[in-house]
């Protein structure tokens, strides 16, 4: 399935339903809002550790929830609804009567609970403001762990209406468990080095609007299909963080790979700066299921920009057999165009791939009826798959969809792994949030 999984919603949805078999029974013999307000922080747990082990990229996170580019999304969102259930829980007060005694460690409890809604509050507006510096992000996003492990204690020695031994208690402490094994996990160096390939840069050049950096092997080579991306890390100062990007060659026999990159800012921006020529590199990965369609008659292939590069590793992929393809590459002038020379060759090579070059500044934005009128497909029958910035897949997908495409065969990449969710309103009503608290 290319896309969300099934699977992963499956799995969030009932590990957030279950402990309702302990909760509702509890609210006859209690005041029910205090019962609603455990069951909320007892969620938010429950998601905050799910969202933990999604950023791990252990083996088999992918086969649950999806790709890792859809795995980033969600596990943003699962953070999200956390945090709302947090503040739903404290907003309401867990407060019960007649329970706890009033101990040393209840109150230090209280105050952890405290640090975490706060430290939470920050961090999340942190992680979804798109103009925070990925650097910055980095390393602030970080410290949810921490808030994470807080939040846990909470649990663990706030007074409640059951034990932590008893089936809710052990039931969510599991959950906190898992978050903090994989919390622990992804600060530790060994992680980096059990899932990196040592390369080398072997050239280091231009290429329209963008830098390409071929890598060679320096020891057991990277596996990957084609489409996929890795996380990349170049030996080289302020160069040294990895950062995730498609793999632009097709599999070959001598393990080389490609990345082509185009300088925007931060990262990128020192990148086409420097001269790369001969530094070490680190890839972890691959990543991501948006990989060849397969046997499926026609294809349309949609690329903005530098979302060009998995179509490039798939023209490289296509055989004398393939189904008839048709690639639409956006960009802003053919001088923009990355690879250009080589899509060229390629087309010229294999007979089922058709180029389309739209050039925005001459012949303005491609929308779905010129889709329909330069490849003539039939989109009851078509599959498109889209790579390039979120409001042009919005656009196209909405005008293709009129005519006729399903959604089913529409596939697409999350171009924009650090998405924002707006920011403005987020934060206004954060900073209500947390006013009204100080006012308390």
């Amino acid at each position: 399935m290319r896309g969300y999984r099934a699977s992963g919603g499956a799995v969030i949805l009932l590990s957030v339903l279950v402990p309702l078999v302990w909760f509702l029974p509890l609210a006859a013999p209690r005041d029910p809002l205090a019962v609603l307000s455990q069951y909320f922080g007892s969620a938010a747990l429950i998601l905050m550790g799910l969202s933990h082990l999604m950023a791990t990229r252990w083996p088999g996170v992918e086969a649950v929830f999806g790709g890792l580019d859809r795995v980033y999304v969600l596990h943003k969102w699962v953070g999200i609804a956390a945090l709302a259930l947090v503040l739903l829980h404290d907003t309401i007060d867990a407060e019960m009567n007649g329970l706890g005694d009033g101990s040393a460690l209840e109150e230090i409890a209280e105050t952890l609970g405290e640090i975490s809604l706060y430290g939470l509050l920050v961090l999340v507006v942190l992680s979804v403001a798109t103009f925070v510096p990925y650097r910055l992000w980095y390393r602030t996003h970080q410290f949810m762990g921490a808030c994470f492990a807080a939040s846990a204690l909470h649990f663990l020695f706030i007074a409640k209406p059951f034990k932590v031994a008893d089936p809710p208690g052990l039931y969510v402490a599991a959950f906190c468990l898992l978050g903090v094994v994989a919390y622990a996990w992804t600060l530790l160096p060994v992680r980096r080095w059990a899932g990196e390939r040592r390369y080398r840069v072997e050239t280091f050049e231009r290429t329209g609007g963008a830098v390409t950096l071929s890598l060679a092997p320096k020891g057991r080579a990277l596996r990957h299909r084609p489409g996929q991306f890795a996380l990349l890390r170049l030996l080289a100062p302020g160069l040294a963080d990895a950062h995730p990007f498609t793999i632009s060659s097709a599999p070959n026999a001598d393990g080389r790979l490609r990345f082509s990159i185009k300088p925007e800012a931060g990262w990128t921006a020192r990148l086409g700066d420097a001269d790369l020529n001969g530094i070490e590199a680190r890839v972890e990965g691959a990543y991501g299921h948006f990989t060849p369609l397969g046997a499926v008659n026609p294809q349309v292939w949609i690329a903005g920009g530098i979302g060009i590069t998995p179509f490039l590793a798939w023209a490289n992929a296509l055989t004398p057999g393939s189904t008839p393809t048709h690639l639409f590459y956006c960009v802003r002038n053919r001088a923009d165009a990355a690879h250009l020379a080589e899509i060229e060759a390629l087309v010229a090579e294999k007979p089922s791939l058709t180029l389309h070059l739209i050039e925005s500044a001459s012949t303005g934005r491609l929308d779905a009826a010129a889709i329909k009128e330069k490849s003539g497909v039939d989109f009851a029958r078509t599959h498109v798959s889209f790579c390039g910035p979120t409001s042009m897949r919005e656009s196209l997908q909405e005008g293709l969809s009129r005519l006729g495409l399903r959604s089913s065969r529409f596939h697409f990449e999350e171009f924009e792994m650090l998405s924002g969710i707006g920011i403005r309103k987020l934060a206004g009503w954060l900073m209500e949030t947390v006013l009204r608290r100080v006012a308390k």
